[in-house]
């Protein structure tokens, strides 16, 4: 083995995170992944900077209007990395190659035929779908051409997030990290020179990033043919196994179900958001662009706690799953408390790197404030659910998504926006849309934290296909 790949192994091989300080393996597993999400989260917020700034306020509004759409395409694939990375990181808790490389192989081929079918319905049902969410006359064309260029790249899209997400399920949050840098330089480079020096428009930022997100899959796949000391990729990985592949389905699709719900819910208020004109759909850009950063941290410790919790709990070492959540959640809402500071003092500088115009960014900045008093209910939620994730139950997870989108969100945000409908708002008031939003999260936290609390999710634990209590384990 070369000097160069002695280095690669120490920096970006499967991480045993069984052993050590739970804090510290928490936190070296998550500043990679961090950093990770945040190149990731360049990817789109780039599109928007660029387009805003070459194209103007209707091309940030297209972007804008297709985004719910988009996320909602990639829902199914969220779910099945999910499934994959909750065994992958229990099957490397267990030391388990055999099954590790099986779970590999059958979650790659699955997002394949998945992605097949993606392809094809959303191809045939984007501009009828948004002609029914009401988007803008002026901006339907450059949405339709965004979302339907996003849609045949997909397969690219779904399969570097299912690949790295199981890099991340052993552990490996560094290899990951480096392929997304490459790639959001890439994505950068060719947003420039599609939309900045070809004048494509929305249609080049749609194709910079899918170009940059299939380098970065290729990446991934390549790292894992060369982790040989932990797993196999040969043939018979690849034969799609019933039992497992029905593992993986359920222990994927009530995540795939969770962010659906949040894909529909997203839908609505775009429904929503897009009554009250461009103007504040570009408004509405800018804040979800700005807020996905904030939310990094947050939804950084959920996926770490995920991978902690789930190796741990195949290991059987429960105890060490408890004391390694209650590090994460001291971790996760300091780090919230700094950010909302952050935003509260250099909001409106941020807000100013996607538009030029006043209103806009002075809207954005009050929509910011409200979202942000939120933040640290998040940070509580995605913590504690990743923990129950990581030992197999899924489910509960979901309901709570869907008690807090369904049935508090929405109703909020269209409740508040119709009784307040005046001369003035004749379609309501904007903040409605933040205001129910924060509520939601806000009452996430408070049930999640009552069910951890309450342990029966952990009475039901999953570990290897096999539902055990590990509520009296220590």
């Amino acid at each position: 083995m070369g000097i160069k790949d002695k280095l690669l192994k120490k920096l970006g091989g499967a991480r045993d995170m069984t052993e050590g300080s739970p804090s510290k393996r928490l936190i070296e597993f998550s500043i990679p992944l961090l950093i990770g999400n945040f190149a990731q989260q360049l990817y789109s917020t780039v599109d928007s900077i660029i387009v805003g700034k070459y194209v103007g306020d209707e091309a940030l509004a297209a972007i804008g209007a297709s985004g719910a759409l988009v996320f909602l395409l990639m829902v199914l694939f969220i779910g099945i990395s999910m499934g994959a990375g909750i065994l992958v990181s229990q099957y490397f808790g267990a030391k388990n190659k055999e099954r590790l490389s099986k779970t590999i192989g059958n979650a790659i081929v699955l997002n394949f035929i998945i992605s097949a079918f993606i392809m094809v319905m959303g191809v045939l049902f984007i501009r009828p779908f948004l002609e029914l969410l009401q988007t803008p006359e002026a901006i339907l064309d450059m949405a339709v051409s965004y979302t339907m260029i996003s849609c045949l790249g997909i397969m690219g899209t779904s399969y570097y997030n299912i690949l790295s997400g199981l890099l991340r399920g052993m552990g490996d949050s560094v290899m990951p990290l480096f392929y997304l840098i490459i790639c959001t330089i890439s994505n950068i480079v060719l947003d420039l020179v599609f939309v900045g020096s070809l004048g494509m428009g929305v249609a080049g930022a749609a194709y910079a990033t899918i170009i940059s997100q299939i380098i970065s899959a290729v990446l991934c796949y390549l790292r894992m043919l060369k982790m040989k000391d932990v797993l196999t990729l040969d043939i018979n990985a690849f034969k799609l196994d019933g039992k497992l592949s029905k593992q993986l389905i359920r222990l994927g699709l009530p995540v795939g179900i969770t962010q659906a719900l949040f894909a529909v819910a997203a839908i609505f208020v775009q429904n929503l958001t897009n009554t009250f004109g461009t103007v504040f759909i570009a408004v509405s850009t800018v804040v979800m662009r700005v807020d996905g950063f904030a939310m990094l941290p947050n939804f950084t410790f959920g996926t770490a706690m995920t991978t902690y919790a789930g190796q741990n709990v195949g290991a059987l070492k429960i105890g060490r799953m408890r004391q390694g959540t209650k590090e994460g959640l001291k971790i996760g809402v300091t780090t919230s408390v700094v950010l909302v500071g952050l935003i509260l003092t250099f909001g409106k500088t941020l807000m100013g790197l996607f538009t030029n115009t006043e209103e806009v960014i002075n809207v954005s900045y009050e929509m910011m404030c409200i979202l942000s008093i939120g933040y640290i209910g998040v940070a509580i939620n995605q913590i504690l659910s990743g923990t129950i994730r990581g030992a197999g139950d899924t489910m509960t997870p979901m309901w709570i998504a869907l008690i807090t989108t369904t049935l508090i969100r929405l109703p909020i945000a269209y409740g508040m926006a119709y009784f307040t409908k005046s001369e003035t708002l004749p379609t309501g008031e904007p903040r409605s849309i933040y205001y129910s939003l924060v509520i939601a999260w806000v009452l996430g936290a408070i049930i999640t934290a009552i069910i951890y609390k309450i342990g029966y999710w952990a009475k039901r634990a999953r570990i290897g296909g096999k539902i055990m209590d590990i509520s009296k384990m220590d």
